[in-house]
């Protein structure tokens, strides 16, 4: 089905833009910190993307496909790097919105990220030669613990909820990508750049590169919201 892609792209935009003006959320007001931040994480997704087609990581199948490429990538991979932040975020708002005093204990975040990332050294080191994890899983274990004991982010409970529920229609999008209930795959993997665990039809590997994609987005989202409101107050 051509198009189907795109498709996708539409339809995991639609929802979330659509209830951005409810009035609680209030998402829409966010918009200037939201794209500069949705930007600076474009500026590593897009050439690592690039590279990663490039040299055989993953590719795109043209019959799920408008046909229309920007460099070696089709418009509608661009596109999610647009959509999908776009969806993920606007969770994390709802959260924030309505769960305004959501409290997680010190010791339990500690345990949560000190997990995560011996989790992800685990599987790097599992099978080095596989550059998908090995990039993916070391750059996110990096980013979380810097998060956590560097910047001190206070928004990690917020970010970890958020990620929880968004897996939830990154799975299913994700899935139909990698061929879950369609005859072939819009994505497809080289087997020796992952080390080969699946969730259905989705490399495991997708769900970290989710993680930092979000974890990425939302840091800038919170350093330009900040700005945004203290501009607002100076005023």
């Amino acid at each position: 089905m051509q198009y189907l892609y795109l498709i996708l792209d539409i339809a995991t935009l639609l929802g979330p833009l659509a209830l951005s003006f409810d009035k609680k959320v209030a998402f829409y007001k966010t918009w200037k910190a939201l794209f500069p931040a949705i930007g600076i994480m474009m500026l590593l997704f897009i050439p690592w993307d690039m590279y990663f087609t490039e040299i055989g990581v993953w590719g795109f199948n043209p019959a799920y496909l408008s046909g229309i490429y920007i460099g070696n990538l089709p418009l509608e991979e661009c596109l999610f790097f647009i959509v999908v932040p776009y969806a993920c975020v606007f969770i994390y708002a709802c959260l924030k919105a309505y769960f305004p005093k959501l409290s997680w204990s010190n010791s339990l975040l500690n345990t949560i990220i000190i997990t995560l990332f011996f989790g992800l050294v685990f599987f790097v080191f599992l099978d080095l030669s596989a550059k998908y994890t090995a990039f993916t899983f070391s750059l996110l274990g990096i980013y979380l613990l810097a998060q956590k004991y560097i910047f001190k982010s206070e928004w990690l409970n917020y970010f970890l909820l958020a990620y929880a529920i968004s897996l939830i229609p990154f799975l299913i999008v994700n899935g139909v990508l990698t061929g879950s209930w369609i005859e072939e795959q819009v994505v497809w993997y080289s087997a020796d750049h992952i080390i080969g665990e699946r969730i259905g039809t989705i490399p495991v590997e997708d769900t970290m590169y989710n993680m930092l994609m979000l974890l990425m987005t939302i840091h800038f989202y919170e350093v330009f919201r900040k700005k945004t409101v203290l501009s607002s107050k100076k005023k």
